[in-house]
């Protein structure tokens, strides 16, 4: 490999590159677009339920029940219905999720001791933001009981520890993300996506748009060899990338407030590996394809979907069924997802890390042997 003609072609593609200042402009520019619509509009946070209360006793315990309900910041109470229609008219026009219903009786149940029952009903059409709702409500219903089961005892002089309070005192600490947040989770992976999606694209289409005017092939008619004609042109295009990875980075950490606890240098170099590898599997789509239109068919459909389903982005492998993580081991954005994750919240480090780091280089340099085994193809 001679590096001073990969430097030429690189030199050449990066003329061509800001000669067209449109294609640079929305390379650099959709990213943030992006960026800015799903880390504000993606959010797995389900709090604020709508919910009403039927409550069929009326009476200062089953009132204090339904303040647990409107006190909580997981739901917000609506109203109060008066019969089991209204809850049903309101489910069907999507005005709540949740109705609590306290029966007759209730206060009664309570005094005496005896189990006193509510019913909770959910919409479940929307069966993952039902299961949460049921979970939140599940909870604070044991809590309240918990609660008047305690002030049962003390009023008739139980004592419930050596010292007079209750025996278990549970303490919760939540690590890494105190505050639950969703955009913490979600915006180091739409880095990842993001990134994955405009590097394949990037040359993808370039270098298919040589194809289709001929260029290439007086490229290819040259002394250049294949290896150099890829690194060249990825390394072009890799400036760009790195522009869109520092952009998308310092957005998330600044405009999305994500804790950033891990090491810069880890975080580019791994970002590094990563675009090279999506920039070879663009130069490879291309060298495919041939053509603009189906490069960016098979460019789009092999980052996005593999980047969004199979990366642990949004959905946990582990839930996942056998066969889709076993596919998502061959997913590089499943590794570099965890390299950001792992850096922002967590401030692991290269021993923890390092499997991930390896994947992204031996996956970079399959798939740079590969587009350059289908670079040479054409000269045959």
């Amino acid at each position: 490999m001679n590096w001073r003609r990969t430097r030429a072609v690189a030199r050449k593609e990066l003329r061509h590159i800001v000669r067209d200042w449109r294609s640079l402009g929305m390379a650099l520019a959709v990213p943030v677009v992006m960026l800015m619509m799903f880390g504000m509009a993606l959010s797995l946070d389900v709090d604020r339920i709508p919910a009403v209360i039927f409550d069929q006793d009326g009476t200062p315990p089953s009132r204090e029940l339904a303040e647990r309900f409107r006190g909580s910041r997981f739901f917000s109470v609506t109203g109060q219905v008066r019969a089991y229609r209204e809850i049903e008219k309101q489910i069907e026009r999507n005005g709540v999720l949740l109705a609590v219903v306290i029966p007759r009786g209730f206060a009664a149940d309570v005094r005496a001791g005896r189990e006193a029952r509510v019913q909770l009903l959910f919409d479940g059409s929307d069966s993952n933001t039902a299961s949460i709702a049921r979970s939140y409500a599940e909870s604070l219903v044991r809590a309240h009981s918990a609660f008047v089961r305690q002030q049962g005892q003390n009023r008739r002089g139980v004592i419930t520890s050596l010292h007079g309070a209750p025996a278990l005192d549970i303490r919760l600490r939540i690590w890494y993300n105190a505050e639950l947040e969703s955009r913490n989770y979600i915006v180091p992976g739409l880095a990842a996506v993001i990134l994955m999606i405009i590097a394949a694209l990037l040359t993808s289409l370039t270098v298919a748009r040589e194809w289709e005017q001929g260029s290439m092939e007086m490229l290819l008619a040259t002394p250049v060899r294949p290896a150099e004609i890829v690194l060249g042109k990825m390394l072009a295009f890799f400036a760009v990338g790195v522009a869109d990875a520092f952009v998308t980075l310092v957005i998330g950490a600044w405009y999305f407030q994500v804790p950033f606890r891990g090491h810069a240098w880890l975080v580019a170099v791994s970002t590094a590996i990563f675009l090279f590898g999506a920039l070879f599997w663009g130069i490879l789509i291309s060298a495919i394809a041939r053509s603009q239109l189906l490069a960016f068919q098979m460019g789009l459909i092999s980052s996005f979907l593999p980047a969004f389903l199979l990366s642990g982005f949004v959905y946990a492998i582990e839930s996942m069924p056998w066969t889709p993580q076993l596919i998502s081991y061959l997913v590089p954005s499943r590794y570099f997802i965890a390299i950001l994750k792992g850096s922002f919240l967590k401030g692991a480090g290269l021993e923890v890390l390092g499997f991930d780091l390896l994947f992204l280089g031996a996956y970079a340099l399959v798939i740079f042997l590969a587009a350059t085994r289908k670079m040479r193809q054409k000269l045959a």
